[in-house]
């Protein structure tokens, strides 16, 4: 089992940066591929990005490549997801994930954290 909490969500304003940060915990060994996704009220969740255990890959959803950025620690055990030039569209709950596969798929992914509000006012 891998245990995931998310932090660094916040209010911001339209243009401004956070960073969000998943520190996993469990079965950490294992070479799990750590994704973000996000969903807004009402809408299904979505992929925003992911990268390898290596970390030299990375993927990124077209709404956000050029804007995000995605890094892991793996002596620390964390993910990363940077976020710039925030949106109002940005704003839902951001959630970190790990699964055995680089992709952007949902179903991909085998444990989830709790989520982290990001909003961002307009």
């Amino acid at each position: 089992q891998v245990q995931l909490v998310e932090s660094g969500g916040g209010l911001v304003q339209t243009g401004g940066s956070l960073r969000l940060s998943c520190a996993a915990s469990g079965r950490t060994g294992s070479l799990f591929t750590m994704g973000w996704f996000r969903q807004a009220p009402g809408k299904e969740r979505e992929f925003v990005a992911a990268i390898s255990w290596s970390g030299g890959s990375t993927l990124f959803a077209d709404s956000v490549k050029g804007r995000f950025t995605i890094s892991r620690d793996n002596a620390k055990n964390t993910v990363y997801l940077q976020l710039n030039t925030l949106k109002p569209e940005d704003t839902a709950v951001y959630y970190c994930a790990a699964g055995p596969t680089l992709n952007g798929r949902v179903s991909s992914y085998y444990y989830w954290g709790q989520g982290t509000q990001v909003t961002v006012s307009s």
